[in-house]
């Protein structure tokens, strides 16, 4: 598969992976639909985009309010009348402990996280299988492999998602449309600064480990590389993907390292 003039809808397209995500399918010719809940944000990130393709449309859309998502998928068609690819990039972190964290916080990240991406995908994939083509893809995290302090809700959503992403694949894979579920471990994006803390507020600082992440744009390559390769699952991380393979193979380990962390 290759990307050029394909048609890409990216959700969370307004920073982060998504905005890095935009720019690259861009400079390889694709014809984008980017949706966020900022739409100055998006407009901006649509200049960028439009210096290396013509064909950019911007569609505000909020993860939350599942019951328009069937009307924006309507608009997201009569852009350029199909879709061939949906990233599932929306969503928003978590930096509490699970005796501290409120309910309500719990399920905000789970309205966003998961049911956000499953209702946006339920709307699209009927289309997708009607055109007899199409590539889902969603970010998930490598906790959605394996649970991290300060992450409990987060993880939660994650691991929802393989959950429902892996049985979708396996529901679709003779109808050509195609499953990728994206693991990324610390990328240097600001999504640490909108994670939510115990009461819900954001925790508006930058974690070390983010800082000293993989740059979005080569997160980015990585994403586009796993898609044109048709990949069901891809890990870009760089000491987090030791913690993955402990945890298959040497799972005693990986259980005695991971109660050692000290929660960031």
């Amino acid at each position: 598969m290759t990307i050029k003039d394909k048609i890409i809808w990216i959700t969370g397209a307004s920073s982060g992976i998504g905005k890095a995500l935009a720019i690259e399918a861009a400079k390889e010719g694709a014809k984008l639909i980017l949706s966020a809940r900022n739409k100055e944000a998006l407009l901006a990130v649509q200049q960028l985009c439009l210096q290396h393709t013509p064909d950019c449309q911007v569609l505000p859309l909020d993860l939350t309010d599942t019951g328009k998502l069937p009307q924006l998928t309507h608009e997201a068609l009569g852009f350029f009348k199909r879709i061939d690819v949906l990233v599932n990039n929306g969503g928003i972190s978590q930096r509490s402990l699970v005796e501290e964290t409120d309910l309500t916080v719990d399920r905000k990240i789970m309205e966003v996280d998961y049911f956000g991406a499953v209702a946006l995908t339920k709307s699209v994939l009927p289309h997708m299988l009607q055109q007899k083509s199409g590539h889902i893809v969603v970010i998930s995290s490598v906790t959605g492999i394996f649970g991290f302090p300060l992450r409990s809700a987060y993880a939660a959503a994650k691991h929802a998602l393989h959950g429902f992403f892996e049985t979708l694949r396996a529901e679709v894979v003779n109808r050509n449309v195609r499953v990728t579920i994206v693991c990324p471990g610390r990328i240097k994006t600001h999504i640490s600064y909108h994670a939510l803390t115990k009461d819900g507020k954001e925790h508006g600082k930058m974690d070390e480990g983010q800082a000293k992440g993989i740059p979005a744009d080569v997160c980015a390559r990585k994403i586009l590389t796993a898609v044109k390769k048709g990949k069901k699952e891809i890990y870009i991380a760089r000491g987090e993907l030791v913690l993955i393979y402990l945890k298959r193979f040497f799972p005693t380990l990986f259980y005695n390292i991971v109660t050692k962390i000290k929660p960031t």
